[in-house]
C-alpha cells in the first residue's frame, strides 16, 4: 500500500483529532486531544522547527503520526526528536518507515547531526529502530494509579514553615514557579541536557498549555519560598497526569514534593478523575521510590533510541 506523509495542518479540526486518535490508541499513557495537538504546533518555539506530520492511505485515512523538531532549549546544537506513533491497527503497512525516512531527511535539512527517539520496549518496535540505525540508550517507565479503586496515603500534616497552594495562586505573576521549573528539569535524567531559560515562552507552551490544570498543579511553599510542585495536567475527561514533579537542590530531602503530589492526587480524585498517569526515567529511583508509595504501576517501557546522521 501507498502511504503518504505530509505535515498535519493545525486548523484542520480532522486532521487534528485523527492525530490525536493515533497518539492515544498508539501509547494510551500519555494524555492527547485534537486541542492539544493544535496548541503544541501553534505555540511551539521558532529555533525548535517544530513539525508534527501524519501518514494517510490512498483513501485518504490517517494511520501514523510523528512529533519532529530540534531540541531548541539544550546547550548541544544539532539535537534532533523524532517519536513516530502508529495506529496498531494499520502495522506493517509502511507508514512507519515513510515517516521516518521523510522526517530524517527534513531534520537533516534543519541542522539536525543526531535523532533521539522514544521506542516501545517489545520486540517488534526495538527491532524496526535497530534496522534503520537506532541504538538503544536509556529506558523509561509509563506508570498507571487506579483512583478509582486504589487507596491514597492520608493528606500528612504539614511540617512548621509549610504550605500547599494551587498554582492557580500564582496566576498574576507564575515567574517564581518558572524558576522552580527550570531548576528541577536541569537536574532531569536524559540523554540531552536542557535548559528552560526563555520565561515568555515558558508561558506560552507550559502554564497556558489547554492540559495544564492550575487548580490540580500544587506548590509547595517552606516560608513563603516555592520549593517543590507537581504539574498536573487533564484530558478534559477522567484522565490525570504528572506533567513534572521536582523540589528545588536546597530544599531537597525533606518530602515536599510527596506533600505536593498528594495534595494533587486527592483533589483530583475529587473532582471526579479516575485514571492518574505519571512517566519516570528508569534511573530515578528517588521519584520511582515516591510514585511506588502512592500505588502506581508500571503500565509500559519504551527505550531511548539514538541515530547519528
Amino acid at each position: 500500500m501507498t502511504v503518504l506523509v505530509r505535515d498535519l495542518d493545525p486548523h484542520d479540526p480532522r486532521d487534528t483529532e485523527h492525530f490525536a486518535q493515533v497518539r492515544r490508541a498508539a501509547v494510551p499513557f500519555m494524555l492527547c486531544t485534537a486541542e492539544s495537538v493544535a496548541f503544541d504546533t501553534a505555540h511551539a518555539h521558532p529555533e525548535a522547527q517544530y513539525r508534527p506530520l501524519v501518514a494517510e492511505t490512498p483513501a485518504g485515512e490517517i494511520i501514523g503520526t510523528a512529533q519532529t523538531g530540534l531540541v531548541h532549549d539544550s546547550p548541544l546544537p544539532g539535537q534532533g526528536s523524532l517519536n513516530v506513533y502508529v495506529h496498531p491497527e494499520h502495522r506493517g503497512l509502511g507508514a512507519g518507515s515513510e515517516i521516518v525516512r521523510f522526517a530524517e531527511q527534513r531534520l537533516a535539512k534543519a541542522g539536525a547531526t543526531a535523532v533521539y527517539s522514544w521506542v516501545l520496549d517489545e520486540p517488534a518496535y526495538r527491532a524496526f529502530a535497530e534496522r534503520r540505525g537506532y541504538r538503544a540508550s536509556r529506558p523509561a517507565h509509563f506508570l498507571r494509579l487506579d483512583l478509582a479503586n486504589g487507596t491514597l496515603p492520608p493528606l500528612a500534616e504539614l511540617p512548621p514553615g509549610v504550605e500547599l497552594r494551587p498554582a492557580a495562586d500564582f496566576a498574576d505573576d507564575p515567574r517564581t514557579l518558572f524558576a522552580l521549573d527550570a531548576e528541577t528539569v536541569a537536574d532531569e535524567p536524559s540523554d540531552v541536557p536542557t535548559e528552560f531559560t526563555d520565561y515568555e515562552h515558558w508561558l506560552s507552551e507550559t502554564w497556558r498549555h489547554p492540559l495544564t490544570s492550575h487548580d490540580l498543579t500544587m506548590v509547595a511553599l517552606v516560608d513563603g519560598v516555592p520549593a517543590a510542585f507537581t504539574l498536573a495536567r487533564t484530558d478534559g475527561g477522567s484522565r490525570y497526569a504528572s506533567g513534572m514533579t521536582g523540589t528545588a537542590r536546597a530544599f531537597r530531602g525533606r518530602g515536599l514534593a510527596k506533600l505536593a503530589k498528594n495534595a494533587s492526587l486527592h483533589r483530583a480524585r475529587a473532582t471526579g478523575h479516575t485514571e492518574a498517569f505519571t512517566g519516570n526515567d528508569a534511573a530515578n529511583e528517588p521519584m520511582l521510590a515516591i510514585n511506588n508509595w502512592f500505588g502506581y504501576k508500571i503500565s509500559a517501557t519504551e527505550v531511548r533510541h539514538v541515530h547519528e546522521l
